[in-house]
């Protein structure tokens, strides 16, 4: 079974923490990191300031100068995330980071949406963009960590195996 992903905290410069997430996340997208770097979250909580006598809702950073990073750590991971301008290092001992536990992630509120794409194994779906669009496709996995679907499309014949992104495909 494959490593699963885990949450990291990386300290920022006070203030830089959504710039970090935007930096983060167009590297991941540019270098076709998804597979290592999962989700970038600056956690946030909704508080009531008064102000002029009346109450205001805003949104305020709930830990300032960090970001909670979901990756798989390896050296390139490392590596880039620690290269991210406004980044100034992992939280843990050293250069070794360490991951928040499953409580800790919990009570953070970080919460990860379970996408339910009404699809099952041995299910026949479209396939709605890429190169493959039009095609039909016999679902054989569904991965909702990385969110993706494999399955085998008949092309010329032959089954092909090919993996999809969720939104990638729609059910028949």
């Amino acid at each position: 079974m494959a490593e699963k992903p885990k949450w990291y905290v990386v300290h920022t410069y006070s203030g830089y923490e959504n710039k970090v997430k935007a930096n983060l996340e167009k590297t991941v997208e540019n270098r076709g990191l998804q597979e290592y770097i999962y989700d970038v979250q600056v956690p946030m909580e909704e508080v009531i300031e008064n102000k002029n006598g009346k109450d205001k809702k805003t949104l305020r950073k709930k830990f300032p100068g960090y970001v909670l990073i979901k990756m798989l750590m390896n050296d390139d991971s490392w590596y880039i995330v620690r290269n991210t301008r406004g980044v100034t290092g992992f939280v843990g001992p050293g250069s070794k980071p360490v991951p928040l536990s499953e409580e800790e992630v919990e009570s953070m509120g970080i919460v990860e949406p379970v996408v339910d794409i009404g699809i099952e194994i041995g299910e026949n779906v479209n396939i709605t963009s890429g190169p493959l669009e039009n095609f039909i496709a016999l679902v054989q996995e569904i991965n909702y960590e990385k969110k993706k679907v494999k399955a085998l499309v008949n092309m010329f014949g032959r089954e092909t195996p090919v993996e999809l992104d969720f939104n990638q495909v729609k059910k028949i």
